[in-house]
């Protein structure tokens, strides 16, 4: 090659772009969370080069792993109070927390004619189980046992209690049949072919419990997460967020 060709080639090579660097995240998410999770992580791979690796679980369950040192890049928490302790703590990055999703609350159950009027099927004796997840774990738990505290009820279904260590379980006692009802998220419904929930089904009133902010935070400093948690702010990621029945803040 002569080498006057070799000097122009030079200026060439130095302005062309470099190759992406693919990492790999980890990502601990709420076990409420799980499915629209799955589809925002399809939708953020198609585009980006990074993989993306999830871990389920319960927000208190991951809340400790992380605090004995899991090496999670992000945390998407189905509540604030976590996310907010492991910034307080020194565990997350600073100023990194945010609210991705505001989940809503369910009485569900897959027979067709249980949950006809309202919340009233939990008032009734026809029932041997009622599903909810552990309220010390799990925020949907909580929410779950100040709604049936609001309709005056929670003395009424203690022997009934069937408590999943987070709402993925709580989700396959009832469609499992081992309870015949129980709180779930809003999220977690099956559809059938025409886009209907399945079953029988109650949004519970915002006003019978606290907010569920689901709040995320990052743990780690890579490019590669400071992507991905903006991908998680684009409205690509908020209509699917929606689509899935949660609603935003900026909502």
């Amino acid at each position: 090659m002569p080498v006057w060709f070799r000097y122009l080639l030079i200026p060439l090579w130095l302005v062309l772009p470099l190759p992406a660097t693919a990492d790999t995240l980890t990502l601990a998410v709420a076990s409420n969370f799980a499915r629209p999770m799955q589809a925002l992580v399809e939708a953020y791979e198609a585009e980006h080069p990074h993989r993306v690796r999830l871990s389920i679980g319960s927000t208190g369950k991951l809340y400790a792993q992380i605090r004995h040192g899991a090496p999670f890049d992000a945390f998407f928490a189905a509540d604030r109070e976590r996310p907010q302790r492991l910034e307080s703590e020194g565990l997350a990055v600073s100023g990194s927390r945010f609210t991705y999703a505001v989940g809503r609350l369910v009485l569900w159950s897959p027979e067709p004619e249980r949950i006809v009027a309202a919340g009233k099927a939990l008032g009734r004796d026809d029932y041997a189980h009622l599903a909810i997840a552990n309220p010390r774990l799990a925020p949907y738990g909580l929410a779950a046992r100040q709604a049936l505290a609001g309709m005056g009820l929670w003395g009424h279904v203690q022997s009934r209690l069937v408590r999943g260590e987070n709402i993925g379980q709580t989700f396959h006692f009832v469609s499992s049949g081992h309870a015949e009802l129980g709180f779930v998220a809003l999220s977690q419904l099956p559809r059938n072919a025409g886009n209907a929930i399945s079953g029988s089904h109650w949004v519970v009133p915002a006003s019978l419990y606290d907010p569920i902010e689901q709040q995320a935070v990052r743990l780690s400093e890579s490019a590669a997460i400071r992507d991905f948690m903006r991908f998680m702010r684009s409205e690509q990621a908020r209509t699917l967020i929606h689509g899935y029945g949660y609603s935003t803040p900026a909502d």
